[in-house]
């Protein structure tokens, strides 16, 4: 029996990540929203030795508005604050399949 489609299946999916969550984590780690951009291009450079990352503006989006993204920025994030890219997604987000 096939399992149902969800953003881990794509990562393309568009998901809603809990910027509180994400807020509060780089702010325990005393940065900046610059300082979590640059983590994640240096963890990105780690796993995959490209410079991955987003924009500043981008990740004040998420955190300030709980921006709708692809699931791949939520992985890009996780991979900047090492935790796992659940950890960022709210438990009020709606299921991916219902974000179209």
């Amino acid at each position: 029996m096939p399992h149902p489609r969800s953003a881990f299946d794509d990562p393309s999916e568009r998901v809603v990540p809990d910027g509180m969550t994400i807020r509060r984590m780089r702010r325990q780690r005393g940065w900046s929203r610059r300082d979590l951009v640059d983590a994640i291009a240096r963890a990105s450079r780690r796993a995959s030795g490209r410079d991955d990352t987003l924009s500043p503006s981008l990740l004040r989006a998420i955190e300030e508005e709980n921006e709708t993204v692809g699931y791949e920025v939520v992985v890009l994030i996780s991979t900047g604050l090492d935790c796992n890219p659940v950890e960022l997604l709210g438990p009020e987000a709606p299921p991916p399949e219902e974000l179209h």
